[in-house]
């Protein structure tokens, strides 16, 4: 199958690579879309230095296989990229985005989705209604990413806030 691998730090497509086998509770997902995120493009220019694999985390997918879920197998999804151990002190206090064994879609520790079929554990996918074209269900991720901050910092309409960060979704 083809993949879009950073090698090295560069950006390699495999024509070749082998297609990914689903464990228990995981899914095989064939892509049907993919978005290219400014972390895809800093990936590439060594902002997590060491990562080796499929690169890329903005997708809109259909399950080709679940194994031991099979209902799934047809569906239209997406996706969420942070998966957390769930055992450890910070998963067990709820703050699963310090878990040490965390692994990230197509940053760290999991291969991403430029390729033409990717891994996610099925606790992490959300089915697409019918009428959401795939087009615009590419940016559920960088939507879910800006508005994670009032899942975290609850805000009172009128009340002041200061929003520093210099990134695109602030």
């Amino acid at each position: 199958m083809l993949a879009l691998t950073l090698q090295q730090g560069q950006p390699l497509l495999l024509t070749d690579a082998p297609r990914p086998t689903p464990a228990p509770g995981e899914a095989l997902l064939r892509l049907r879309l993919a978005g290219i995120c400014g972390t895809d493009l800093a990936m590439t220019a060594g902002y997590k230095p060491g990562f080796g694999g499929v690169l890329g985390h903005e997708y809109v997918a259909e399950v080709a296989a679940a194994p031991d879920q099979p209902d799934w197998v047809g569906r239209r999804v997406v996706g969420e990229i942070n998966t957390a151990c769930g055992t450890c002190a910070h998963c067990r206090a709820g703050l699963t985005t310090h878990c040490q064994q965390r692994r990230i879609l197509g940053m760290h520790a999991w291969d991403g989705v430029f390729a033409e079929y990717f891994l996610s554990p099925i606790a992490l996918l959300h089915p697409l209604p019918a009428d959401l074209p795939d087009e615009i269900a590419v940016f559920t991720e960088p939507t879910a990413a800006a508005f994670a901050i009032l899942r975290d910092l609850p805000a009172d309409a009128g009340e002041r806030v200061a929003v520093f960060g210099d990134g695109r979704l602030g």
